[in-house]
């Protein structure tokens, strides 16, 4: 079974939209794509929180109250959906919610004693500190809270800190590091697959080295940010980075990771309805979703035309 969650929540960023993601993903007709897969799709609805202080920044964090009030929702979200032996299906919103998500997972997991694995999908690699980030924006903090720097009150969302070693992360393509994050991201060692890295190599390559240690009995949590996808071809996003992935590209991607058979949690966040009025960028959204949750995944293991294999 499939939990759809929606939280619409957009104050981890400062552009303003991608607390209309979750309907917007509705509208595209989420729940009947999934079903038309062969799923099992519940769709619980949205979650709302008692609107805290806003506008509040604390120790340099933006809107900290209001990103903290929908990480401590998410997290009892997903917590009850995994408490279930459901597939939690979040519905974003901005990345700051992978941190009460993510938080969420790595309680069940170590409850249930699974190895925990991430598959990051994004432009950003999303591992400043507010001394580090240029903004104070915390959708660009996630994963350094999650590795146990930050506020108590989000690094212990789980109820330990840290919910993840930079270990079980795999970042899939990043190509937009702020120059103090690249520095805090070596020192981490943290396993990075960037587009520049995808060309050099090609995306079969990439893909192998980045679920080389996915063995059978893992949960694997996948956190698609929509933004990894190239902006020509998804426009609907409030911090575009041009030369993304494509979409035949993504597809496969998406494939490899359900050939896992390990998708245990996924979080689909960074949609901003305002920055495409045709929809187009929800409906592709969802087909990427479909792919990705597809008991059928086997039909779109096709390798997509690979540069790198061409070059020269």
């Amino acid at each position: 079974m499939l939990s759809l969650i929606g939280a619409p929540c957009d104050a981890g960023a400062n552009t303003a939209g991608s607390a209309l993601g979750p309907d917007a993903l509705r509208r595209a007709g989420i729940q009947h794509g999934l079903q038309k897969m062969g799923c099992k799709v519940e769709d619980l609805g949205d979650l709302h929180i008692v609107t805290p202080e806003k506008n509040t920044a604390v120790q340099g964090y933006r809107n900290f109250h209001e990103v903290l009030a929908w990480n401590c929702a998410v997290r009892s979200a997903v917590a009850n959906v995994l408490k279930e032996g459901s597939v939690p299906v979040l519905l974003g919103g901005d990345h700051s919610l992978a941190m009460g998500s993510i938080s969420a997972v790595s309680a069940h997991c170590r409850r249930e004693h699974k190895v925990l694995r991430v598959v990051w999908l994004d432009a950003h690699a999303d591992f400043n500190t507010a001394s580090t980030s240029i903004t104070g924006n915390m959708h660009g903090m996630p994963l350094t809270v999650l590795c146990g720097q930050g506020p108590p009150e989000l690094t212990q969302l789980g109820g330990f800190s840290p919910a993840l070693q930079a270990s079980q992360i795999r970042l899939l393509g990043v190509r937009s590091i702020d120059p103090e994050e690249q520095r805090a991201l070596r020192r981490a060692a943290l396993s990075m697959v960037t587009m520049r890295h995808i060309h050099g190599r090609g995306i079969v390559q990439a893909m192998n080295a980045a679920l080389a240690d996915i063995d059978p009995g893992m949960h694997v949590h996948v956190s698609f940010d929509v933004d990894c996808i190239d902006p020509l071809v998804l426009p609907g996003v409030s911090t575009p980075e041009e030369g993304g992935l494509q979409l035949d590209t993504l597809r496969y991607c998406m494939a490899r990771i359900a050939q896992t058979g390990c998708v245990a949690s996924v979080d689909l966040v960074e949609l901003n309805p305002l920055a495409d009025p045709t929809g187009k960028s929800a409906e592709r959204a969802v087909e990427l979703l479909t792919v990705l949750l597809n008991p059928d995944w086997e039909r779109h293991v096709q390798r997509p035309f690979d540069w790198a294999e061409h070059a020269g």
